[in-house]
């Protein structure tokens, strides 16, 4: 115990208590100043049929994880893939697909926002210029969603990165035998590279589905920037532009629980996101393939 107790008082002080506190006040009506009162289910009953946000954005963070996780995870593993067949440049080649990985969240959304603004941007232009359509991207709500993607996919290198390792680490003498055998190039993927690295693939997943779950900066600052309400000093401005097409759960929290001072509110909503998390996660691993493999 004594050993374990770091990590006990961690788990406690940063996860159980926050925890056991958002259940609390989820029963609570408590506006950050006053004691809070106990108010039963009224919070639940507000959020699920009477706060207006709840289920576009509940529906809006479902296709982000649907959508965007599948993409990432094929994309970063077709560029794993591509960069350790490269000879010649190796470290070239993984350093520029590595970079936008590293470039500031809050910085990279504004970049891409100006970059696909419908009237000045570079690409709208460029698409006129081959005769083809030129979507609203971020004032669009049918396209803003699809322009958070193409945001994601452009920093996909953290994936690259954890894809290459694992692909390097397959047993060459597999792929020497498959091709004596006459296995082409989607059959070795198929038999011999995606088993070795399904624990990676599940882990990608994982993460990334926990992390689309709390995904929050960059759909709120290009709505900021499109919209053009870069809102200052005793401003404020309502997620969610367009139409509420980039309304994300924890968007929802912070309108709830820091605009609108509706702390019990903002705690269903956190409590919900974080019941999908670990279902999600549950059911992923339950599958037993990666990190639980049947003996």
């Amino acid at each position: 115990m004594a050993f374990l107790s770091p990590w006990l008082i961690g788990f406690t002080a940063f996860f159980a208590y926050p925890l056991a506190s958002t259940v609390y006040f989820s029963f609570m009506h408590y506006d950050g100043f006053a004691a809070p009162t106990f108010t039963g289910l009224r919070n639940w009953d507000y959020v699920l049929n009477k706060y207006p946000f709840f289920w576009q954005g509940l529906r809006n963070t479902l296709w982000l994880v649907l959508v965007m996780v599948s993409l990432r995870v094929i994309f970063g593993l077709g560029i794993g893939l591509l960069v350790t067949k490269i000879k010649t440049g190796l470290g070239f080649f993984r350093t520029v697909f590595y970079l936008p990985y590293l470039a500031p969240p809050v910085a990279a959304t504004m970049a891409f926002a100006f970059l696909l603004n419908p009237g000045t941007g570079p690409v709208d232009h460029l698409l006129a210029d081959l005769g083809l359509p030129q979507p609203g991207w971020f004032n669009d709500p049918a396209w803003s969603k699809p322009a958070l993607t193409m945001l994601a996919l452009w920093g996909v290198g953290d994936l690259m990165v954890i894809f290459m390792a694992s692909l390097l680490d397959v047993p060459r003498e597999q792929y020497e035998a498959a091709r004596l055998d006459g296995a082409g190039p989607l059959q070795r993927f198929r038999y011999i590279t995606l088993p070795n690295i399904m624990p990676i693939v599940l882990f990608a997943v994982v993460t990334g589905v926990i992390q689309t779950m709390q995904y929050y900066t960059q759909a709120i600052v290009a709505g900021k920037v499109a919209s053009g309400k870069i809102a200052g000093a005793g401003e404020q401005f309502e997620p969610g532009y367009p139409h509420g097409s980039t309304w994300t759960l924890p968007q929802l929290i912070y309108n709830l629980g820091f605009q609108r001072f509706d702390t019990g509110s903002a705690c269903v909503v956190a409590v919900i996101l974080f019941t999908l998390s670990m279902a999600c996660t549950a059911l992923l691993l339950r599958r037993k393939s990666g990190f639980l493999q049947e003996d």
